[in-house]
């Protein structure tokens, strides 16, 4: 019984034998339609070439005793095209391993793309913080850096994307200024061409702005109304005043480049959807951000979680896209015990980082000085050496983060999160200094 994980490779040993016909009548695709079945893209003008049709011939009907249930009858196998590559427009496409000149062009049920990663913004620096698994404080820890950015004079925009969770906006703003609009109400007006409408009812001033200020743009508004019928048509994608298609995280990037024109933010603070999904695609490879926090758990479920993220951008050649922007946070590290289960969390994410994401380093050279990207286990500046959140008591009680850092000294907040504020102030204030 052949399942889904079997058959690119065994197409790949299908195809290998005709690897000359198929390399002289490029560009051949592969198409892997919603259903998880396979057929070949291949030009038209090839169609009634006898050689060539002979082989295709082959070809197919080796995939269908080979790759049945997932493969096409023979006669439907093959789809031939006047334009082949206009089909990877907009496309999740990767080699096909060991044939890499025949890409697969993977269509997919939703809109978020793990494999297509926008370059970094070179306006205001953007920090999406996420997680594999929820409880891990990530929106406690998002407020917590909001507030040390204000304290230093910063404009903060804090963005709620955790849509389908969403509650970050009542750790950073009281009942009474909560705004009457949110994200998913902008998502909603846009598909009509009406975002403008709610566009000034979408964020709030914090009350806990000193310094600076940090603007809140919650998932929904202080009146949900209607959330889950919204939240049914956030992910539309919408034909543009030109007639392109514009899916619905470039439909967020659009909506964030108007945040930051109306408001100026020094920095972006993103809370990203928890888990494998389209809302987490989309804050990690869509939006441009410089700064891509991993808070993690050290335990089997996290870092099983992660390797399936990292082997996609492995294999659809889109790591070195994205791997420089890789942080991992220490979530929770324990009161007792703290130093030995930060050592095993940082032992963890190097034996991760090293399988799918540093470069190979060549025997006897040092990570350092290899043409490479790799880093040492124990180097303390590593992507994978973890920023520790310590467990406290008092924040770990709370319901509102507002009420709690409202009243608080700094050195408190610092004895908590201070290694991911370090952090998080350092690399904003590199990116601002480099526009």
């Amino acid at each position: 019984m052949t399942t889904f994980d079997d058959v690119l490779p065994r197409l790949a040993k299908i195809l290998a034998h005709h690897l000359d016909t198929l390399n002289r009548i490029r560009p051949v695709y592969v198409n892997r339609d919603l259903n998880g079945r396979i057929r070949l893209i291949v030009d038209e003008k090839w169609r009634d070439i006898s050689e060539c049709k002979t082989v295709l011939d082959d070809i197919v009907k080796s995939m269908y005793d080979s790759l049945s249930p997932h493969a096409y009858p023979p006669e439907h196998a093959v789809l031939w095209e006047t334009d082949p590559d206009a089909l990877l427009s907009g496309q999740t496409s990767f080699p096909l391993e060991t044939c890499p000149d025949i890409r697969v062009v993977d269509r997919l049920a939703v809109e978020g793309d793990w494999a297509h990663i926008a370059p970094v913004t070179t306006a205001t620096p953007r920090v999406v913080f996420f997680s594999i698994k929820g409880g891990v404080g990530r929106s406690s820890a998002l407020a917590a850096v909001a507030w040390a950015l204000a304290e230093q004079g910063k404009r903060v925009l804090v963005l709620d994307l955790d849509l389908e969770s969403p509650g970050l906006s009542t750790s950073l703003l009281p009942d009474d200024r909560r705004p009457t609009k949110g994200i998913a109400d902008w998502l909603v007006e846009d598909l009509v061409d009406n975002g403008d409408a709610v566009l000034d009812d979408m964020w709030a001033a914090s009350t806990l702005s000193r310094e600076g200020d940090i603007s809140v743009v919650p998932a929904h508004g202080g009146d949900p109304g209607e959330y889950i019928a919204k939240l049914g048509r956030v992910w539309m994608p919408k034909l543009d005043a030109n007639g392109r298609r514009e899916a619905w995280p470039e439909r967020l990037r659009r909506l964030l480049h108007v945040l930051e024109e109306k408001l100026k933010p020094d920095a972006v603070l993103i809370d990203s959807r928890a888990g494998i999904d389209e809302v987490a695609s989309a804050c990690i490879t869509s939006l441009g951000a410089s700064l891509i926090l991993l808070f993690a758990f050290d335990g089997d479920q996290t870092w099983s979680g992660y390797r399936i993220i990292f082997q996609h951008w492995l294999k659809t050649n889109s790591v070195r896209m994205i791997r420089e922007r890789l942080q991992v946070v220490g979530a929770m590290v324990p009161e007792t015990g703290g130093a030995d289960y930060l050592e095993c969390l940082r032992d963890s994410a190097w034996n991760a980082f090293v399988e799918k994401l540093y470069d190979e380093v060549p025997a006897g050279a040092e990570p350092a000085l290899a043409d490479s990207w790799s880093f040492d286990q124990g180097d303390e500046s590593a992507p994978h050496a973890p920023w520790p959140i310590r467990w406290n008591r008092g924040f770990a009680a709370v319901r509102s983060l507002h009420d709690r850092l409202d009243g608080i000294d700094r050195q408190e907040v610092m004895s908590v999160f201070g290694p991911l504020i370090d952090g998080v102030t350092r690399m904003t204030i590199l990116e601002h200094d480099a526009v």
